[in-house]
């Protein structure tokens, strides 16, 4: 059957010779996977292969089959259009770490429009502003709403934030309890927006450790996360 959807691209990968296998977060299937036939053989098939960059936005026709694994693509075009996601050199790097991320923790293949459409505003405002070190902190911890474990925040008031508790607690608990730096920018970030987000002041090491804490927080809660291998490259970028 042909479904049309929005889709964004987490990840591709050649296959055999010509093919291309592409994963793509949809707004209708949830978490697809598809097979380009052919299209590193010729030009036509480059031009093809430019809609696939890493979280591209994307109107997608397919020819749906249950039970298989590899979909196949009728038509593809543009759905929001990027004009500074994947030439500057600061946010392509941001764009390679959060589609590992999210390749990652999206395994679902069912519908959740709320993601989705979280994911792809979001990319939306990283592609329109220029003030964005931070934007991948707060993108990280507001995932963690449609994941199922965001920080409960009616204790926000207390001194320690357990990670493995995914609270805030009156005291250290164990090794999993957060206070310092990352605890003041964990209550800033909660109580922020994007838009509000050049107002957060923080050093790179700080930016590092927090993050850091983050995947740690994404370890605990997800079985199966592994630690993003472009995690090296990103600190490198960011330092």
């Amino acid at each position: 059957m042909l479904i049309t959807t929005k889709a964004i691209v987490l990840s591709k990968i050649k296959y055999k010779d010509y093919d291309l296998i592409v994963k793509c977060y949809t707004e209708q299937l949830g978490v697809v996977s598809f097979i380009l036939k052919g299209v590193l053989k010729s030009k036509k098939g480059s031009s093809k292969v430019a809609y696939f960059q890493l979280l591209s936005q994307l109107q997608l026709v397919i020819q749906y089959k249950e039970n298989r694994s590899l979909q196949s693509i009728k038509e593809t075009k543009l759905s929001g259009v990027y004009t500074s996601l994947h030439s500057n050199i600061l946010k392509g790097s941001i764009v390679m770490f959060l589609a590992e991320v999210l390749s990652n923790v999206l395994k679902e293949e069912e519908q959740n429009e709320t993601l989705f459409s979280y994911i792809e505003t979001t990319l939306l405002w990283l592609d329109a502003h220029s003030s964005y070190s931070n934007f991948h902190l707060l993108f990280l911890l507001n995932l963690t709403k449609y994941l199922g474990f965001h920080p409960d925040p009616t204790q926000i008031e207390q001194p320690f934030f357990n990670l493995y508790e995914g609270k805030f607690e009156i005291k250290k608990t164990d090794k999993y309890s957060v206070s310092g730096d990352n605890l003041m920018l964990l209550k800033q970030l909660l109580g922020t927006t994007f838009d509000a987000l050049s107002l957060v002041k923080i050093s790179s090491k700080q930016r590092q450790s927090f993050l850091n804490m983050i995947l740690v927080y994404f370890e605990l809660h997800l079985g199966s996360f592994k630690r993003p291998k472009s995690l090296q490259i990103f600190n490198q970028v960011f330092n």
